[in-house]
């Protein structure tokens, strides 16, 4: 009897060990998300700095749509930059 003992030993050990990836999976999706999402903002809200400044600039110079379109783009940058930097870390 003792092979039989061993085998739902091992049985349990591997259903507990399924059963432990599978929380494990479900919180990290959530916290793989939640990563993401913030690094999207790093690059959203720069770009739309970018574009309110340069269309306030726009707006005091009487030039039509040029600050507006090099803020969002050097606002975009930025927004890359502190992409790049964030994901040159260790991640969530």
């Amino acid at each position: 009897m003792r092979d039989g003992d061993e085998l739902e030993r091992a049985a349990r050990r591997e259903v507990e060990r399924r059963e432990r990836l599978e929380r494990a999976r479900r919180t990290n999706i959530w916290l793989y998300l939640t990563w993401l999402g913030s690094l999207g903002w790093l690059v959203v809200v720069p770009a739309l700095a970018g574009a309110f400044l340069g269309r306030l600039l726009d707006r005091l110079a009487a030039t039509g749509v040029a600050f507006a379109a090099a803020g969002t783009i050097l606002g975009a940058g930025l927004g890359l930059f502190l992409l790049w930097r964030r994901m040159g870390g260790d991640g969530p």
